[in-house]
């Protein structure tokens, strides 16, 4: 009886283990008819810092992403008041006016609100789109924060 148990619980785990492994790179090697084949040779300690694949909690309609570190632009960061977070869904609003494309982010991070936009891979790319919002006049106190980021697949 203890075998079975023990061997349940190791199936078990395995289990767990292969479904936690869906990441970019799993998907990058997955056979698509009519496309060619990628094959992926590398060291299990790179693929351990790649993101994983998970459904996303901001999508609408349920777009798989995979999440990753990397860079957004804090837009706006207020306090833990009524007024803040009216005022960071108000910055969210304008950032959707000038920019539609962009994916705009605003959350409660004990003690503030916080209003944060994009998923840059790197700082270069959130440092383009930082000078982009300064431009407009209205985001005057844009800055680069590192977050974890959602990639679309």
């Amino acid at each position: 009886m203890k075998k079975f148990v023990l061997l349940f619980i190791v199936s078990f785990a395995f289990a767990v283990f292969s479904l936690a492994q869906n990441n970019i790179v799993k998907s990058l090697e997955r056979s698509v008819p009519g496309q060619g084949k990628v094959t992926i040779h590398q060291d299990s300690r790179i693929a351990a810092l790649i993101g994983v694949e998970s459904v996303s909690t901001a999508g609408v309609d349920g777009q798989k992403v995979i999440k990753s570190s990397g860079y957004r632009i804090q837009v706006y960061a207020g306090n833990n008041t009524r007024q803040a977070k009216n005022e960071a869904y108000a910055v969210a609003a304008r950032i959707k006016e000038y920019f539609p494309d962009l994916m705009v982010y605003t959350s409660f991070n004990p003690p503030r609100w916080l209003c944060r936009a994009g998923d840059y891979r790197s700082i270069e790319e959130a440092d383009a789109m930082m000078r982009r919002l300064r431009a407009t006049g209205v985001f005057k106190e844009v800055s680069i924060v590192k977050e974890q980021i959602n990639i679309p697949l």
